[in-house]
This record gives C-alpha cells, structure tokens and sequence, in this order.
C-alpha cells in the first residue's frame, strides 16, 4: 500500500515569489487535507549547480518581459489579498545564514516562529539580512532565541543537510525557488499553485485517499 502524499513547498527566504507562494498554501492544505513539507534549499547553491541566473539579473534589459511579470505579480498580490508584501530595497541578499538557520530551526523545533519573522524581515519590513548584526536584532526584536541557531547553523550536520537537501532538489530537477513537488511531480513558481492543487487532488484520487 502506497505511503501517505508527501507534498513539498522547496523555498528561500531570497526569493519574493516563495514568499507570496507562502500564501497560497494554507487553503491548499485546507481544500485537500494535505500537509505541506517546508524545505529550505540554498537558491544560490541551485543558481551555481544549473547555471540558472535570478528574475532580477535575467531579465534586465529585455523589453516588454519585466513590466509583464510586474503585472502578474499585481494580478497574484490581487488574487490572494497580500497587503504586507513590500520589495526588499536590498536584494539580492545574500541567504546563506538566513537557510543555514531555518535548517538549524528545523533541528531545534522552532521552525514555524523563525519561519515567520524571516519572511516578515525580508518582504514585510524588508532589512538587509545578510547583515549579522542586523539579522540578529531583527529575530530578537521578533522573540526568536536567534543566538542558540546562529551557534546551532555553525554545526557540520545543519551544513551538511542544506547542502543534501539542496543537492537532492537539483537532481530531482529543481532550478529555482519556489519548487513544489507532489509526489513525484514538479512544479515551479508561484503561478503554478493551481496546478499544485490539481495534482494533489488528482493523486489522491487515484490512490483512493478521502480528502476535505
């Protein structure tokens, strides 16, 4: 008998369309009945292995394709009623100890409160987060015990798991963030939430799973 549904939500603080993606998944989870699994990957570490190149740096000087991802980012902010989302005047930033320190949160059971205050700190009163001081007095002033993951983040296993998981989500075929994956199936970026739904929807269908 086939396992539970594993449905993955792979993302970087980095990246703004993860952050807005964000949104969308609790009324998936909702619908479905379906858990999702929040993975940090390192983005840059995706970057370098797939020779893939960020939104921001891709797309300069192309006519017409900034202003239409513009559009559909008004159309997604509209679509899930995002009121907080505000660009980072500092991207890119580098993420490195921001992931390092969402994998230690992951180890320590407190992954869901840092979870929040890294994306409040990077897209809601976005600061330059690559910036230790300015790190650790964002996640202090947001009550998360940031000393005990900072030294935690330092330790050869939460190295080594970001680098696995990262690693893993590159051979499965991720190449930038936000990656989903539905069992098997790959789907990436914001826009593609729908079909995220569909997918789940589908495959507990044919494993004859009951879902809300």
């Amino acid at each position: 008998m086939a396992g539970p549904l594993k449905v993955e939500f792979q993302f970087d603080f980095g990246s703004p369309n993860a952050y807005l993606a964000d949104y969308a998944i609790p009324g998936i989870e909702q619908r479905t009945g379906v858990k999702f699994e929040y993975v940090p990957v390192l983005l840059g570490g995706v970057f370098k292995a797939t020779n893939n190149k960020s939104p921001f740096e891709s797309l300069r000087g192309i006519k017409n394709k900034p202003e239409y991802q513009a559009l559909e980012m008004q159309r997604f902010l509209r679509r899930y009623n995002i009121t907080k989302f505000r660009p980072n005047p500092f991207f890119p930033v580098n993420t490195l100890m921001l992931m390092r320190a969402a994998t230690a949160a992951k180890f320590e059971n407190m992954f869901e409160p840092y979870f929040r205050a890294a994306y409040h700190h990077m897209w809601e009163e976005p600061k330059k987060m690559d910036d230790l001081e300015v790190f650790r007095t964002a996640f202090l002033s947001s009550g998360i015990d940031i000393d005990r993951l900072i030294a935690r983040a330092q330790d050869d296993d939460v190295k080594k798991k970001l680098i696995d998981v990262t690693t893993d989500a590159v051979n499965r075929g991720a190449f930038g963030s936000p990656t989903f994956f539905v069992g098997t199936e790959m789907f990436f970026g914001k826009d593609q939430v729908r079909d995220v739904e569909d997918s789940i929807v589908e495959q507990l269908a044919a494993t004859g799973t009951r879902f809300a």
